[in-house]
């Protein structure tokens, strides 16, 4: 047997290398489309994340030999260029439909995803998801959500505790209106009554400066000698 041609030992390292480091393969069939048709399709499926290369079967059916993707060899039957995607399977999935919509001839085969083999219809579901972009925008939101409402109902529950409290105390008579001054003093820290200064007074009201000034004004009337008997009075006594 007479040992492979260099060239052909390195395509098949180059399909193995591309299988190895692919999330997902697509297998397509392109006779009849021009080679602008097939510049387009490669630049639509790079910018999806996908690299699309065209390779001999026999080459191909070496490099999956004994392989996990040894089961692609179903799909390699006529001219065949494989979609190696790197990126989100739906894109790529997508990028193709698109364009077999335009151009009838490029024919989608089928593919690996995850060890498995999927059918051109499930790749045509695959196409029909939005965006990988738009689904984690989605399932943040829809996580997003029970955790808004968590930190509602945990941002409530001082207020609803406090209420309770509040409930509880006036329950047991712990004042009406729930304010601090309502609340009633402990025992022995009474304070005395505002009327005990008067209670304890003497009852004589202290004397005014009027009161006090009036004996001094008379003074000297009660000290001065009796008046001597008027005429009429001395009359009498002669």
């Amino acid at each position: 047997m007479d040992n492979p041609r260099p060239e052909k030992v390195a395509v098949v390292d180059e399909v193995r290398t591309r299988l190895e480091g692919a999330s997902a393969t697509v297998v397509t069939e392109y006779r009849g489309l021009t080679v602008a048709d097939l510049a387009a399709l490669r630049k639509s499926l790079t910018a999806a994340g996908g690299d699309y290369k065209v390779f001999k079967n026999t080459l191909v059916k070496r490099a999956i030999d004994g392989s996990r993707h040894a089961p692609l060899e179903e799909f390699l039957a006529g001219p065949t260029a494989i979609a190696f995607v790197k990126g989100d399977v739906s894109a790529v999935a997508k990028a193709l439909r698109d364009f077999s919509r335009t151009h009838s001839r490029l024919v989608v085969k089928g593919g690996m995803l995850d060890g498995a083999l999927v059918s051109p219809a499930q790749l045509g579901e695959l196409a029909d998801l939005p965006p990988r972009e738009v689904l984690l925008a989605r399932l943040a939101g829809g996580i997003q959500a029970p955790l808004a409402q968590l930190a509602s109902l945990l941002q409530a529950l001082p207020r609803g505790l406090a209420y309770g409290l509040k409930a509880l105390v006036d329950e047991r008579g712990g004042g009406s209106s729930g304010e601090p001054g309502d609340a009633p003093a402990p025992p022995g820290s009474e304070t005395p009554d505002a009327a005990a200064p008067d209670a304890a007074a003497p009852e004589t009201e202290p004397e005014t400066e009027s009161q006090v000034a009036e004996p001094t004004a008379a003074a000297p009337d009660a000290a001065a000698p009796e008046t001597e008997p008027t005429a009429a009075e001395g009359g009498e006594a002669g």
